[in-house]
């Protein structure tokens, strides 16, 4: 008797959805990023601030590139060189950390003198926002990696660390209101693709995999806390000790 269940050995429903979700995270980047980095000349957009900021943008983009490439090469059956191509993702995954650490620190000192006062709350709980999207993406992408021979778990788990990393190309997206900012932004973008997620789980295995239930749930935990974590004494004194320590690095 044909089930529901029958659908997860279809792998032309894979590919569609997966494909669907891939395309939406690069319209996101695009329209994030194009008037402050990818057409900045068309836009007047202020410029990229130097190196540092291109070099991360550059490694960013080829992630979503490669995320692209990857979920075509499986609805196409190139199972072989999407194996090859994951060994530069694994470099490429580590090429994001270390940028995106070193582009938040980057932010920190360059922007830190910038907000009235001399304690710079704002900015210095804003260094946990972006730490905790580097280390939501190492985590699950290095579970990612531990689960490549499994399929099901490793594509879920390869999404939704991307998807970690994503709200800051929609915070950037031209939303001209008052509320649109890093806190409301997983709630009205992220989390809803998420719960797609499983919903596709649902639909096309009969049960919501387990790894989209833990890394949905670590998401949500990490980006929910992180703005509370960032206003606390003890991490209002590191990043204030991350900026005295690192203020030789180039900020314009």
């Amino acid at each position: 008797m044909a089930t529901g269940v029958d659908r997860r050995g279809n792998s032309r429903y894979d590919t569609l959805f997966f494909s669907g979700m891939a395309l939406f995270i690069l319209a996101s980047v695009l329209v994030g990023f194009a008037p402050t980095y990818y057409l900045v000349g068309v836009f007047k957009g202020p410029p990229v601030p130097n190196l540092i900021v291109h070099v991360h943008g550059a490694v960013f983009s080829l992630w979503i590139v490669l995320l692209l490439a990857q979920t075509w090469l499986i609805g196409k059956g190139n199972a072989e060189l999407h194996r090859r191509l994951g060994m530069i993702g694994f470099c490429l995954a580590c090429l994001v950390v270390v940028m995106g650490v070193v582009v938040a620190t980057e932010n920190l000192v360059r922007l830190y003198p910038l907000e009235p006062g001399a304690s710079a709350v704002g900015w210095k709980a804003f260094y946990a926002v972006a730490l905790s999207d580097i280390l939501m993406f190492s985590v699950l992408i290095y579970f990612a990696c531990r689960n490549r021979f499994n399929p099901t778990a490793h594509k879920r788990l390869i999404m939704i660390g991307t998807l970690a990393i994503l709200d800051v190309a929609i915070d950037r997206w031209p939303i001209h209101a008052a509320w649109w900012d890093d806190r409301m932004t997983p709630l009205v973008c992220i989390y809803p693709l998420l719960l797609l997620l499983m919903a596709y789980d649902w639909w096309s295995t009969g049960k919501v995999q387990r790894s989209t239930m833990w890394a949905s749930l670590f998401l949500v935990v990490v980006q929910q806390g992180r703005d509370p974590f960032g206003h606390t004494a003890a991490w209002q004194g590191f990043a204030a000790w991350v900026y005295a320590h690192s203020r030789w690095m180039p900020n314009g």
